[in-house]
């Protein structure tokens, strides 16, 4: 993979993840919690979300190395206390960046239909439009896997009964070791794997 394939690559997922997190924010603060605007990250700035080892180390290892292009930002903060509605609404607010991802695939796709009908042969432009797609869609179905802190654990949180959603509350500090083990083990993607493909048919 040559220098261009992986500055393309790492360029889509900061733009993927930059809006992300700022969908995040954005509904943080329609649904009454200002944290994170006025900390700066209602922002498409990528400089304000990103992570350096979840934006930049981890992805380069993933793309040199051949394992699945996945990274994280910097999350949004939430101040429960200026949610009119704090279980339903933080479950919003994490819906919100898998939502984006979607939105953004969508985009992709339709941008992508066209330059395909344009140039029998597609170019370096409709490569990176197809990048930006599939990689939209692997971070939105991932970020939905129901384990905190990712977002689908958090919609979880949001939709179950209380005493159930203190359970998985519970999960929380351990969360990142599971997702790890999953992801190195494979399960995780046998998993996503499935459920990214179905999308991808339909959109593109």
């Amino acid at each position: 993979m040559d220098v261009l394939q992986i500055g393309l690559q790492l360029a889509v997922l900061i733009l993927s993840l930059t809006v992300h997190e700022a969908a995040h924010a954005w509904a943080a603060n329609r649904l009454g919690d200002p944290t994170a605007r006025l900390l700066g990250r209602l922002s498409f700035n990528p400089l304000v979300h990103i992570d350096p080892v979840g934006t930049v180390i981890f992805p380069l290892v993933a793309i040199t190395t051949g394992l699945p292009l996945i990274g994280w930002a910097k999350p949004v903060p939430v101040d429960f206390r200026n949610l009119r509605a704090p279980q339903r609404d933080f479950a919003l607010i994490a819906a919100a960046g898998p939502a984006s991802n979607l939105l953004m695939a969508l985009s992709g796709a339709i941008v992508f239909s066209f330059l395909r009908r344009a140039d029998g042969e597609l170019g370096v432009a409709a490569y990176g439009i197809g990048m930006f797609v599939v990689l939209n869609v692997l971070l939105a179905v991932f970020n939905m896997f129901p384990i905190p802190p990712l977002d689908g654990g958090n919609v979880l949180m949001g939709v179950l009964p209380r005493s159930l959603a203190a359970v998985i509350d519970r999960i929380r500090p351990y969360g990142i070791f599971v997702l790890y083990a999953l992801m190195l083990s494979g399960v995780l993607f046998r998993v996503v794997r499935p459920v990214q493909s179905f999308i991808l048919d339909w959109l593109l």
